[in-house]
């Protein structure tokens, strides 16, 4: 059982989760509806209460120390955890867009041609589709349900299998010279081509060994670009396969290397009860893989 007794003040607290999140006491004080100066009191009640230094003030601006870091990042994810359950049993949450994030190569290849099926079905959900590399971070009113390429594995996160898929390393016939098998150090002297804002072309050749991690021309564009690229003969490509398996079949591009120890792209969410609409998202998603686990579209 919970001692309640020995928790500090929750005015204290939210004080510093709200420090955590801005920056400053001024704002922190804006997101509160109180003065700074009344911040700085509670969070000097709070490191009292506790004992503990919560704040390092020696620079010109505030910081927190890992002692504080660590109680902030617990408060905003209970908090957190609050704030959601009070929307989810009022109806406060629902009015809230669906806010999704997926690299742009899945989300033009694989989600956008299924999207309008969603939206026949939920004609009254409105849906936010940011199409990022990024890893985009999951938080009270913020994104909803990631799609990530990875291996399931992100702290903090529930993830689960939607397309499964090895990396490709591909090139249009005539990039490289013909053989039967490629090492990743035969390739790193050759264009490459990278989804801008990613690492995926240094990271392939560093997880292979290969000293000289990133290629020596190396031209970074937005997923789609990239793939037109890759069949125009303009470089060596990391992909996934799944999104290349037609091309690989019409000899538009061939296949170099394949590292299977990416397992292809997760539904990704964070821990604890998903909304009404996040729940009817991910649902379709799952009947979607289900019932095409080989049909990826690929972009034309």
């Amino acid at each position: 059982m919970t001692d309640w007794s020995v928790l500090p003040p929750l005015t204290a607290l939210r004080a510093l989760a709200a420090l955590a999140q801005t920056g400053d006491t001024a704002r922190a004080g804006a997101v509160l509806n109180v003065s700074h100066a009344a911040i700085s009191q509670q969070l000097r009640a709070l490191e009292d209460h506790l004992s503990l230094n919560l704040i390092d003030r020696s620079g010109r601006s505030l910081a927190l120390t890992p002692d504080g870091q660590m109680l902030a990042d617990a408060v905003t994810e209970g908090l957190g955890g609050i704030a959601r359950t009070v929307a989810a049993l009022t109806g406060q949450d629902e009015a809230r867009p669906l806010m999704i994030t997926a690299t742009p190569a899945f989300a033009a290849t694989w989600l956008m041609p299924r999207l309008p099926d969603f939206q026949n079905r939920h004609p009254g959900l409105s849906l936010m589709l940011d199409p990022t590399p990024q890893l985009k971070e999951f938080r009270p009113g913020g994104i909803d349900v990631g799609i990530r390429h990875g291996t399931g594995d992100w702290v903090g996160l529930k993830s689960e299998l939607l397309v499964e898929t090895p990396i490709a390393i591909v090139a249009a016939p005539g990039v490289v010279e013909k053989r039967d098998t490629y090492a990743p150090a035969d390739l790193v002297d050759f264009p490459w081509l990278q989804e801008l804002g990613t690492s995926e072309a240094s990271q392939f050749l560093s997880r292979h060994g290969v000293d000289a991690a990133v290629p020596k021309r190396l031209t970074h564009l937005p997923g789609n670009l990239m793939l037109d690229a890759a069949r125009n003969g303009q470089g060596i490509a990391v992909i996934a396969r799944a999104f290349v398996e037609p091309d690989l079949a019409a000899g538009r591009l061939q296949l170099l290397y394949e590292d299977r120890r990416m397992k292809g792209y997760f539904i990704v969410y964070r821990e604890g009860a998903l909304r009404p609409a996040a729940r009817a998202f991910v649902s379709w998603l799952r009947k979607q893989a289900a019932q095409h686990p080989q049909d990826i579209d690929t972009v034309t």
